[in-house]
């Protein structure tokens, strides 16, 4: 690929191209330094300010690449499409870049005219004649790919259709320098290296939801990443304004994706796990055992915890009697239940209820007065009365998230009333906890998040007390988004996808994951399952799979995809790219002692395997400790996920944290552990197996499952 006769002269035209790049950060960095508006500027002149000021820092963060190319690929038209004339060549980039004279130099890698650089194929050229790819290290260019359609390449006598090509694979000697480029702890783009069904997923429109179902090392999440990317590109109106989420499953995970975005251009885009989603500030830490887990993802939580807020509003038991100056105000008990019954008629949410009690229960205690005492007077002068205030506690508390469920959970009566006949009574001792002293001492699982968010969503916001006394609604409502990409979909409870649909401003959703991968209490069986949760009801949801395997060389896809016919049956393993490779290693101790050295061992050949690469020893959880204990009595170097994330060359990886991810070897301790441990044990091991591009090996005391042997 680097002895190509225009090597020279295309270097020349990429060293043009950065220099028109430069050209524009200077002019983008003047126009930011002519927009100041002085002391005695206008509003309008203000505003326009700020508006320029913004555009200018966008375009400003466009063109910081870094390290990154700014060019990667050419297209040469036939005259047969719709981009230009037979002759005609369109430079495929990271941004867009003009010259002096605004003509194009480089397009963006999404507009529309770039398409073809993804898609063409030997049946479909697009009005293509040739596709060239370039292989760059920074500014310099190493090498020429080219590939060529139609009539070009009958006249060298080369048959270049689909029937010839292996999975329609684009600039084969690109993609596979890229995939064999040593890992980084860091997730990097593709955009240079975008084959055709990914490019399909990545333009499909923005409304609606669209189902991305892919196997290991299909590209799934980058493709998810890149098409968030494209939707800002071509929908930046309304999509700026309304917001684009990205939801991952924990923050390794987030860390290890965090820098795609931003290497596109767009570093607007939000991520998040789904407990920064919560709109008040409580205490998130671990997950709970199996059994509660299930339970609280279980849809029938909602109808559960709408019985427990109703049951938060109940009428007085006795009479209300308090002082009011020379007489005694009272209200009767049977009062008050109209009262509580007036409210839930007119309340849209629980605690917006409380201003229709205290007015209510203001205006009966008016109305018992022997002079004709107004309703504004009495709440002036008893609102702060503890008789009063304990009164209308009983009657409509004012309730945060936190202080509903820590309460329901607390206390078994409660349970069990909130309950009636929709969960068991085992169900009910599983999600029952002791009650702490104090709120501010409180910690929640991750299982508790989509709880606390349906508890939000019935309560609503706290009125907020006026300096007259009065109540005023707080509006702390959940934000919601244009657009929602949620990764690694197939672990979600029916609690947690309902969480994320209250999110979704119009239902336009990407959802991502692989139903062989669903390895949590609720892993789904398909995406109907997961689907039923969503916002569906605009637009039917549309379907699209990755079947091709980019980064899994194919012996170590092979033995993975032993453990799928055992793990999910009816799925079909990705067809990988990548031919050649090491054959996984199995090393088999005699007895559990010997266990800790072993993976030392191990750890340390793969790590001098790969040279500068990274290395995951992925374990059963229960092990992490035992492992990190083996790797520093063995003198090495490493972290511990997720508290170094994927920042050291070894990081030791509980087998829950590392989906998702990709390293360039991979030791796996113990299957049989990871199978005992996890809700779904094959599945979990086919996750395990599944992580490294380059080498794998597997170390074990325990006998291993049949399909390994």
């Amino acid at each position: 690929m680097s002895s190509h006769p225009e090597l020279v002269s295309e270097q020349a035209y990429i060293d043009f191209a950065y220099r028109c790049l430069e050209a524009a950060r200077e002019s983008a960095t003047r126009l930011e330094s002519m927009v100041e508006v002085g002391r005695g500027g206008t509003e309008q002149a203000r505003f326009e300010r700020d508006v320029i000021t913004e555009n200018v820092a966008h375009r400003l963060k466009e063109l910081q690449l870094g390290d990154a190319a700014l060019v990667f690929g050419r297209i040469d038209l036939d005259g047969t499409g719709e981009n230009g004339s037979a002759g005609d060549a369109w430079y495929i980039g990271r941004v867009a870049v003009s010259d002096d004279d605004r003509d194009p130099v480089v397009v963006d890698w999404r507009a529309p005219v770039a398409e073809p650089f993804y898609r063409a194929t030997g049946r479909q050229p697009m009005g293509l004649a040739r596709r060239r790819h370039f292989a760059t290290r920074g500014r310099t260019l190493l090498g020429i790919e080219d590939e060529l359609f139609g009539d070009a390449t009958r006249a060298i006598g080369r048959v270049d259709d689909d029937d010839n090509r292996t999975g329609q694979i684009t600039g084969h000697g690109s993609l596979i320098a890229a995939l064999e480029t040593t890992r980084t702890g860091r997730l990097t783009d593709i955009v240079a290296t975008i084959q055709g069904e990914q490019d399909e997923i990545i333009r499909s429109e923005l409304p609606g939801i669209l189902v991305v179902q892919g196997g290991p090392g299909t590209g799934k999440t980058v493709v998810a990443l890149h098409r968030a990317a494209y939707l800002l590109y071509t929908y930046r109106f309304p999509l700026e304004g309304q917001g684009v989420l990205v939801v991952g499953p924990n923050r390794l995970f987030l860390g290890y994706i965090e820098q795609v975005l931003p290497s596109l251009g767009e570093a607007g885009v939000e991520m998040a796990v789904l407990a920064d989603l919560l709109t008040e500030s409580v205490a998130i830490r671990g997950y709970d055992r199996s059994a509660p887990a299930r339970i609280k993802g279980d849809l029938r939580m909602a109808r559960v915890l709408a019985k427990a807020v109703r049951d938060r509003a109940r009428p007085l038991r006795k009479d209300l009697a308090v002082g009011y100056g020379v007489e005694v105000l009272r209200v009767r008990a049977e009062r008050t239940r109209q009262i509580v019954a007036d409210a839930r008629r007119r309340a849209r949410t629980h605690n917006s209820g409380r201003k229709f009690v205290e007015a209510g229960l203001f205006e009966a205690l008016a109305s018992s007065s022997r002079f004709e005492a107004e309703a504004a007077d009495v709440r002036d002068r008893l609102h702060r009365d503890p008789v009063v205030r304990e009164a209308l506690e009983r009657m409509w508390p004012v309730l945060t998230p936190s202080q509903f469920l820590h309460d329901l959970f607390g206390s078994k009566p409660l349970l069990r009333l909130a309950a009636g006949d929709t969960l068991s009574e085992e169900e009910v001792d599983a999600l029952h906890r002791p009650r702490s002293e104090s709120l501010a001492e409180v910690t929640f699982t991750n299982d508790d998040v989509p709880l606390l968010d349906e508890a939000r969503w019935l309560l609503g916001p706290r009125p907020r007390r006026r300096s007259n006394g009065r109540n005023g609604d707080h509006d702390d409502d959940a934000r919601t988004y244009g657009h929602l990409i949620v990764d690694e979909a197939q672990d979600l409870s029916p609690m947690q996808l309902r969480m994320l649909g209250r999110r979704s401003l119009n239902g336009s959703m990407t959802v991502v994951g692989d139903i062989a991968q669903a390895t949590g209490a609720w892993a789904h069986g398909n995406w109907e399952e997961i689907l039923e949760h969503l916002p569906t009801e605009r637009r039917a949801p549309r379907r699209a799979e990755l079947t091709i395997g980019y980064r899994i060389p194919a012996p170590n896809m092979a033995l993975a995809a032993r453990v799928l016919s055992v793990a999910a049956p009816d799925l079909l393993p990705p067809s990988s790219v990548r031919e050649d490779g090491e054959e996984p290693t199995l090393v088999a101790v005699s007895e559990p002692s010997l266990l800790a050295r072993a993976v030392a061992d191990a750890v340390i050949t793969e790590r001098e395997a790969v040279g500068q690469g990274n290395v995951a020893v992925i374990c059963p959880t229960s092990m992490t400790e035992a492992v990190a204990a083996a790797l520093e009595q063995a003198g090495l170097d490493f972290g511990v996920a997720p508290r170094s994330g994927l920042d050291m060359q070894v990081t030791v990886v509980p087998v829950g944290l590392v989906k998702g991810l990709e390293v360039d070897a991979s030791v796996v301790v113990e299957p049989a552990g990871i199978i005992a441990e996890e809700a779904q044990g094959h599945r979990a091991l086919y996750v395990a197996l599944t992580r490294s591009t380059k080498r794998l090996s597997i170390v074990h005391a325990e006998p291993l499952p049949a399909y390994l042997v």
